[in-house]
Formats: structure tokens, sequence, C-alpha cells
């Protein structure tokens, strides 16, 4: 048996390998961090607390990852920015010793070139996360942010 404080650590871990990826724009090593049987989503809060199921971004498989990181590299025009993670403590809701279920706050913050910084998005990681023999792996990932409105448009995954 896993012990709790090295469940912490290992959770922690991920959070910031998952930033440094998206960061980065490593979307390799971003997809990696999924298992094969994924979700990830991208929703407002209102839409989430209310159970309607519409998501800004909604991807169901790691095929479904693979397409947006092939998109983002090969086909996607916009103007280029920055992206920077900054992730709270995990709320370790649960764990029955195969899945763990955690609540994160998030804020990412956006640069574009010769402009000040902003906040591009706040909100919250709602996560189920597997044990894998490769170590942690995200099973879904929710996304649910605070704001009802994104400005432009959502090109990097939060």
């Amino acid at each position: 048996m896993v012990s709790q404080l090295q469940t912490y650590f290992d959770i922690s871990q991920l959070h910031a390998a998952y930033s440094a990826a998206v960061d980065s724009n490593d979307w390799d090593r971003w997809i990696a961090l999924f298992t094969e049987d994924c979700e990830y989503k991208v929703q407002p809060r209102e839409n989430y607390e209310r159970g309607f199921p519409l998501a800004t971004l909604a991807l169901l498989s790691k095929g479904m990852l693979r397409d947006r990181a092939y998109g983002i590299r090969e086909t996607l025009f916009h103007d280029p920015y920055y992206q920077r993670h900054v992730v709270g403590q995990p709320l370790i809701v649960s764990d029955d010793g195969a899945v763990i279920v955690t609540e994160t706050n998030y804020t990412v913050f956006r640069t574009k070139l010769s402009q000040e910084t902003t906040v591009f998005n706040a909100g919250r990681y709602l996560d189920r996360i597997r044990r894998t023999a490769d170590g942690l792996r995200l099973e879904s990932r929710l996304c649910i942010y605070d704001t009802e409105m994104i400005p432009n448009s959502l090109i990097y995954p939060i």
C-alpha cells in the first residue's frame, strides 16, 4: 500500500509534469500523461454545476488528444503567445488504491509578444487519476473554469 504522503507527492509531480508539458508545448509528453481511454474536458462552471454537457473542448480518448496535438502543431494559425500554469495543492477526495479522485485549483496566465501578461483562465481541475505500471496517469481531467467566457479561442489545453 502506498502511503498517503507518497500519493500526495506523486499527484503533485503529475501536476508539475502536466504544467511543464503544456507550458513548453511538448504535446507528446502531455499525451503520455493520460490513460488510453481518457476524458479531457474544458467546461464553464455554470454548465458543470447545472449538469449541462456542453463543453468548450471535449476530447474523449487518447486518439482525440493526439488529433488536438496535431492540430496545434500543424494546422492552427493564431497570434503566438506563451502560457504559464500556477497549480494549487491537490485535495485528495478519495483513493481506492487503483483510482485517486482529486480537486485542484489552477490559474493560467497568457503572455502575447510585446504585451503585458494577463490571467487567461482560472478554475479547478477535477481529476480521476489511475495508478499504472508507468506511474500515475490522468483517466479524466475536467477543467472547470470560473468565468463564462474565454477570450478569443482556446488553442492550447488548460
